[in-house]
């Protein structure tokens, strides 16, 4: 039986073992994680860039996983029935509140445009997830690329070295390379304090058996692919042959947080998702187009208010600080920074439980730098938050407006592998008011 229908035979997880399993035992060196997926990838690439005019040349994608409730963080309702405890505090831009959860945020607010007009079509968190990140809804006959896989795919990268996609603290229904080719398949990073896992070779695996190594898995590359060219052998070469680039690279270090200052450290948080943001900001720099960093835990439909206190102000300190460390080092005008949600929570009180349910109908986002005019909102719910009463935003409206900062065109179309067509934000429209 020959590889290719070796290959065609097995099922994904056994591919994908068989094919991280070759790289150890050949090249004794442990699986880089973008590695896991190319063996299942499917999809045609033809490699184009679709660059238009931009104002934004990265994403920093920040997303509350499980729901994050808008009346307690981006849009209070001070006095109304639907607001319970949750009180409110003024911020740096003269007609935008936010939840009093949210002091350092509020000094930075000149930066940012609220979006208090979102809204989804979907009310289940696995669905809602998809739809924010892909633009479509979760089908079983098909798995759509995320958002950071299209910018990869469209958008190209700035660093030959660096993956231009990477995915921080994510799960399976967030970022995913969908039917792209894998290289497009976000690079996953589970503990950014942690650095880049298996990124070095083992110990008895020197310089010269490597190369000598690498040398004959080269030559025996050739020769097969002049027999087969098999898209799965390539795109597992490809991205293995970028691995080893990078071992080797000074790149490397751009995941190493510890060699930032204590103090700036620490001013991002300790936990996970505050150096995440600071891992998010060392990439960004080094060229990286699009990081995803997530933190879940908003799906309060019990004790929200309890939980809002606990869970608001990590937020508040990453974020409130990655708006700052960007602009202080003229990053600020170039990054895109994005914050969202599935959906929100439901302006009715369980009180019996003092929670809020899942509420599709309005929740909250925001954008800064990237060319976003700062200081504002954009968008209006009612009196008590429960509906969208000016200006509507669809999720994927969102992801319109984040392709037309980067100066991708909504329009492209990409066809799957069955030949069905698809684009970047499916309908979505940029609302392109909030760049001025």
């Amino acid at each position: 039986m020959n590889l290719k229908r070796r290959l065609n035979g097995l099922d994904p997880t056994s591919r994908r073992h068989f094919l991280s399993g070759a790289a150890r035992g050949l090249l004794g060196v442990g699986t880089l994680p973008w590695l896991n997926g190319i063996a299942a990838a499917v999809g045609r690439d033809d490699g184009e860039l679709l660059l238009g005019p931009a104002t934004a040349r990265n994403v920093i994608y920040l997303y509350m996983a499980g729901g994050m409730s808008h009346l307690d963080t981006l849009d209070p309702k001070p006095g109304a029935e639907t607001q319970g405890p949750t009180r409110s505090i003024r911020t740096a831009a003269e007609d935008v509140l936010l939840s009093e959860h949210f002091p350092l945020l509020a000094r930075e607010m000149d930066k940012v445009a609220v979006i208090n007009s979102m809204q989804s079509t979907v009310g289940a968190h696995e669905q809602a997830r998809y739809l924010a990140h892909t633009s479509y809804e979760l089908r079983g006959t098909i798995r759509h690329p995320s958002l950071g896989a299209w910018v990869s795919r469209m958008g190209g990268s700035l660093n030959d070295t660096l993956p231009a996609h990477i995915s921080i603290g994510g799960s399976v229904y967030m970022a995913s390379g969908g039917f792209f080719e894998a290289r497009h398949a976000p690079l996953p990073i589970g503990d950014p304090a942690a650095g880049l896992q298996n990124s070095v070779r083992v110990e008895h695996v020197d310089d010269e058996r490597f190369h000598g190594r690498m040398s004959r898995l080269q030559a025996m590359n050739r020769e097969f692919l002049a027999r087969h060219d098999l898209r799965q052998v390539r795109a597992y070469q490809k991205a293995y042959e970028q691995a080893v680039a990078l071992m080797d690279s000074a790149d490397l270090e751009a995941f190493d947080v510890t060699r930032e200052p204590e103090p700036l450290r620490a001013a991002y948080g300790e936990g996970r998702f505050g150096q995440g943001c600071l891992l998010a900001r060392r990439l960004v720099e080094r060229g990286v187009r699009f990081v995803e960093v997530s933190t879940g835990g908003w799906d309060t439909h019990s004790e929200n208010f309890e939980r809002m206190a606990e869970l608001c102000p990590p937020v508040d300190r990453a974020l409130a600080t990655l708006l700052a460390d960007l602009d202080a080092r003229g990053l600020l005008d170039e990054t895109l920074v994005v914050l969202t949600t599935e959906f929100g929570r439901t302006p009715h009180i369980v009180e019996q439980r003092s929670g809020r349910n899942h509420y599709p109908q309005a929740f909250s986002s925001l954008m800064a730098g990237g060319g976003i005019v700062g200081g504002r909102k954009y968008g209006r719910t009612d009196e008590l938050g429960e509906t969208v009463i000016e200006d509507p935003v669809h999720v994927t409206d969102l992801n319109a407006t984040i392709a037309h900062a980067l100066g991708l065109p909504l329009e492209h179309v990409v066809a799957s592998p069955a030949g069905r067509p698809f684009t970047i934000a499916h309908k979505g429209r940029p609302v392109t008011e909030l760049f001025g």
